[in-house]
Formats: C-alpha cells, structure tokens, sequence
C-alpha cells in the first residue's frame, strides 16, 4: 500500500478508536445542503459524518471487525462517529430518514458489538439518559418508601389501640 493510502487508513482507525460508536448509512441521493444539515445537528451531539472508501474503512476496521460488518460495507458508506451519547446520534439519524427517507441505516458498532439498522433504530426509541436515571431512582426508592408506609401503619394502629384502651377507662372510671 502507497503511503499516501496507509496514512488516510491511519486517520480512519485513529478516528474509530476514538470514537464511543460507530455507525454506517448510505447516504446516496442526499443533497449538498441536506448533507450540511445533518452536519450541523450531529455536531450538536458531539458526532461527525465522514465519507471514506469502503476498503479503507474495511482496512481500518481490521479483518475481524471487517468480516463481521461485511454486508453494511458496500455503495456509498457514510461514517457517523463520535464522543457524544449514542442514543442522541441514533436518534438524529433515525429522526433525519423519517423527514427525509435518507440516510439509509446499514449497520454499526458500539461498544465492540456489532449493530444492524434496525439495532440502531431501536436504540432510537430508548428514552434520554436523564429519564432513565430518574427511573432508576424511583425504582431504588419504592421499596424504601414502602417500608417507611408500613412501619407508619404499625405504629399507627398501635396508637390507635392505645387511644382506645384510654377511652375505655375513662369510660369505666
């Protein structure tokens, strides 16, 4: 391989490696400014869209990585990558083909699991990050609140046996 080549596969990888995700659409038929604007709101997630030849990706990805996303590797290939939340970007992606039926989802990685379009358009559906957490804690704390609801109750009926037994005897006396 020529140097100018390894060079452009040594920026691809370095790209890859740096990245949380990495997904693969074609974007054929998908206009300069289109182009611009999907850009623009990947941006806003902390992700990018690049175009690399499918043998340089391929190369890049390494022959295992490679083999496992053979069929997402062919026609034009663009490479969303990123540091921002993967959930965010999918839903980007997945929100710009409803508008515009473009880009088409083919496939992806994330976390060294390899993903289909339709993996990606599930991850779209998942809620914000800030709502499962809130989830999550509401979760945790329902049982304590439960218990908290039930040693109100024993201490209550305690209290009310005790009301009652004092207005027995002051009732007799």
């Amino acid at each position: 391989m020529r140097p100018e080549k390894k060079s452009i596969v040594k920026e691809i990888k370095e790209s890859l490696n740096a990245s949380e995700f990495v997904y693969l659409a074609d974007y054929r038929g998908l206009s300069v400014q289109k182009l611009a604007e999907l850009r623009i709101s990947l941006a806003e997630a902390d992700a990018e869209m690049h175009v690399y030849k499918n043998r340089y990706l391929g190369v890049a990805m390494g022959e295992e990585r490679r083999n496992e996303l053979a069929g997402s590797l062919s026609g034009p290939t663009g490479v969303f990558t990123g540091s921002g939340e993967p959930t965010a970007v999918a839903k980007i992606l997945v929100k710009f083909n409803k508008e515009n039926k473009l880009p088409v989802l083919k496939g992806g990685s994330l976390n060294n699991k390899v993903l289909t379009g339709s993996d990606i358009e599930a991850m779209a559906k998942i809620p914000p990050r800030e709502i499962l957490l809130s989830q999550l804690v509401g979760t945790v704390q329902a049982p304590m609140s439960a218990l908290v609801g039930v040693m109100t109750a024993k201490v209550s009926s305690l209290l009310y046996v005790l009301n009652a037994i004092e207005d027995k005897k002051k009732n007799a006396a």
